[in-house]
């Protein structure tokens, strides 16, 4: 409830120069910045300026290059004590090449540093899923500081574009090398029985060449038989958003014992979400048809698209949000008080730019407003035992709308909607008891936070019991719990010493069995379709009780820190992560995943046994991580001289951070054939940690 606030005026910060230089082996190797304010001056102006550049041919992950600058802006004028404004710029450019979750199989072949993304082209890497940001923000702020009221009003506007690389292909093999059919797990897994020669044969082809092959896809486009047209292309995934912010927050003491927070803010989104032709690899266009469907994505445009056209998809979504909040405070010598309510009013609008040859009639123009209204209130209690010793609790209700992402079922194609979507609902309290000693403060916490009526929607494609094909899945009536336990200590055991701890326990689970119906189009006759009318209702998903992926459940940290009074320190903490789980498949967990594709009915060894043995959700291996850090600090004719160094990870454990579960395999009988190698196709994925690595910097100020 309320705003968090970040105060950026230049006359609330240290004045003077600060330059500083990191060296690195996680995302990026090498960063400079520096920094220069001028604090406040006799006229009542004041202006910073900051200009960062990060850096690397490649991060800890192969393939996963670096290449960012930031730049910041700020100009202050003080009028007078209480009245003041800002004019605050903030651009920052990110390219960074992404990586990929790997299957058990590929990490057994090539370990945890492999990304199937990059491949090699003119001795150059080059990756074929990069994510480019560039969104420069302006912010014009009056400022209004008094005895009894602050002000704080603000109009900001942002734009720019949002680009996430990937290749496309057409009729044409798949290039990722970590294709099932490309893996000995294809061979081993074969329903007409296992091929070890064939398995042996894939897996030598996939040590030998295991990144892309850039060179084989531009032999592809330039094959006669191509004629120009592009069977592999590279393309970016773009969104171009444009959104003002209008804002007022303000802080009024009606009395010593009585003060009012309040704010209104209104924010209007413009997203254009396109894909755009990015390289042609050699070929002269690109034919802008649906290789599954054979039907064209954009009717009343042209069907060949060469570099720098938009295909594909072309749609706007336009957002508009307006929230006001009031919070009550009472402060008095034994206890606080406070509450709180808030109401937002949220309207939603796609409007497509395509007419697409599987949605023609629902896809062109803007489909209708979603309005939604909501309310919320928290309130928070403190009660003082002493001044060592003291209780805070709080407890809130909130109604908000669903995200934008998860309204339109297929964005990209038509105006559908979820139907009957609800606004989400969150019901949550926690308990809190302080204590600050001369040598020991610490906090103890436990917390209850449900969220009910949430909806998500997944893509993929699937061989479900009720048939195969791309799918939009949709989930309604999706509740989570999260509850826990936590504590954090500090002693300090001497005057150089101090020693610190962290427990934390939680469950983070489904709380509901959601409904989950697929959407799917129909243009092609020629294939067996699921549901003529393209949504199928496949009941409930019988999910609740499992963990969510929200990474560990259970973690401990202990900690000691040395500080030298010759300004110097150094410090260790050791950690126990675990209880961390990959996020499951939800159409698995369906009634439809018991059925036989083949005969419409449930398989005979698909008993409940046995389905609930192919499907339990196992914890991912439970892990130690090990942390050094360091610094030291100078100060030398006036310049403050500044060194910090660390180790993550220093034993370089071997663990994965997260992951999901594959939902191809929709259907009893084809998870259960897949699985009985021990090594299954389509086993889930998995992210991994970082090994040892490391981080310095040296700063100087003045």
């Amino acid at each position: 409830m309320g705003n968090t606030n970040i105060d950026l005026r230049p006359s609330g910060l240290r004045s003077g120069f600060r330059i500083s230089s990191s060296a690195s082996n996680r995302t990026y190797t090498g960063r400079l910045m520096a920094t220069y304010n001028s604090g406040l001056q006799e006229n009542g102006l004041a202006y910073m300026f900051s200009a960062s550049r990060r850096w690397a041919k490649e991060g800890y992950i192969n393939g996963t290059l670096y290449d960012a600058y930031s730049f910041y802006g700020a100009l202050e004028y003080q009028f007078n004590e209480k009245n003041s404004f800002a004019l605050t710029t903030i651009l920052a450019s990110n390219r960074r090449g992404r990586s990929s979750a790997i299957t058990q199989e590929v990490f057994n072949l090539v370990g945890n540093r492999y990304n199937p993304y990059w491949g090699v082209q003119d001795g150059n890497i080059r990756n074929s899923r990069e994510r480019k940001i560039a969104e420069p923000m302006v912010l014009l702020n009056y400022f209004y500081d008094s005895k009894n009221l602050n002000l704080n009003t603000g109009i900001s506007f942002q734009t720019g574009t949002h680009a996430r690389s990937r290749l496309g292909y057409f009729n044409a093999p798949n290039p990722d090398p970590t294709y099932y059919r490309y893996l000995p797990s294809f061979y081993i897994n074969s329903p007409i029985g296992a091929n070890f020669v064939s398995a042996n044969i894939a897996k030598e082809g996939f040590l030998n060449s295991p990144q892309l092959d850039w060179n084989n896809m531009y032999r592809a486009n330039n094959s006669p038989s191509q004629n120009g047209k592009a069977a592999y292309l590279l393309y970016d995934d773009t969104v171009d958003d444009t959104q003002l912010t209008a804002r007022l927050n303000g802080n009024l003491k009606i009395s010593d014992k009585l003060k009012l927070d309040f704010g209104v803010t209104n924010k209007n989104l413009s997203s254009e979400n396109y894909a755009e032709i990015n390289d042609l690899l050699g070929a002269e266009f690109h034919e802008d048809i649906d290789t599954f469907s054979d039907t064209r994505n954009d009717l009343t445009g042209d069907l060949n698209k060469t570099e720098g056209d938009i295909f594909n998809y072309n749609y706007k979504l336009i957002a508009n949000e307006t929230e006001a909040f009031a919070q009550l405070n009472l402060d008095f010598i034994k206890w606080k008080a406070f509450v709180s309510g808030r109401y937002a009013a949220v309207t939603y609008l796609r409007n497509g730019l395509f007419e697409n040859g599987r949605f023609p009639d629902n896809s062109l123009g803007e489909s209708g407003k979603l309005s939604f209204s909501n309310f919320g209130t928290k309130g928070g209690l403190t009660y003082k035992i002493t001044g060592r010793h003291w209780i805070v609790s709080n407890a809130g209700y909130i109604k908000k709308a669903p995200v934008l992402q998860n309204v339109f079922i297929n964005p990209r194609e038509s105006n559908l909607t979820v139907p009957n979507l609800q606004s989400e609902t969150i019901s949550t309290v926690d308990l809190n008891y302080y204590i600050r000693m001369p040598k020991l403060t610490g906090r103890v916490s436990g917390f209850y936070t449900r969220f009910q009526n949430t909806t998500d929607i997944n893509f993929f494609f699937v061989d479900a019991g009720v048939g195969s094909d791309f799918v939009q899945e949709v989930l309604t009536d999706l509740d989570k719990l999260h509850m826990g336990t936590e504590i954090g200590l500090e002693y300090q055991l001497s005057a150089t010493v101090k020693l610190s701890g962290v427990a934390a326990i939680g469950k983070y689970l489904y709380a509901s069995d959601p409904f989950v119906t697929i959407n799917f189009d129909t243009a092609d006759a020629d294939e067996e379709l699921i549901d003529v009318s393209g949504a199928k209702d496949l009941g409930t998903s019988a999910i609740k009780g499992y963990k969510l992926a929200q990474g560990p459940q259970k973690a401990f940290a202990f900690g000691i820190e040395y500080r030298d009074p010759k300004y110097w320190w150094v410090g260790m903490t050791a950690n126990y992560l675990g209880n961390n789980y990959a996020n499951i498949s939800t159409i698995t967990r369906t009634k439809s995943f018991f059925l036989d594709p083949e005969t419409g009915q449930n398989f005979p060894d698909a008993t409940a046994e046995n389905v609930a043995a192919l499907l339990e959700q196992k914890p991912l291996d439970n892990f130690y991580l090990l942390n050094l850090v360091g610094g030291k600090s100078w100060l030398k004719k006036g310049k403050y001289i500044g060194v910090f160094a660390s180790v993550n990870n220093l034993f370089d454990t071997l663990f994965r951070t997260g992951g999901y579960e594959q939902s191809r395999n929709g259907n009893f009988g084809q998870l259960n054939q897949d699985n009985l190698s021990g090594t299954p196709s389509f086993a889930p994925k998995y992210w991994y940690g970082y090994g040892r690595t490391y981080f310095l910097n040296v700063a100087i100020s003045f």
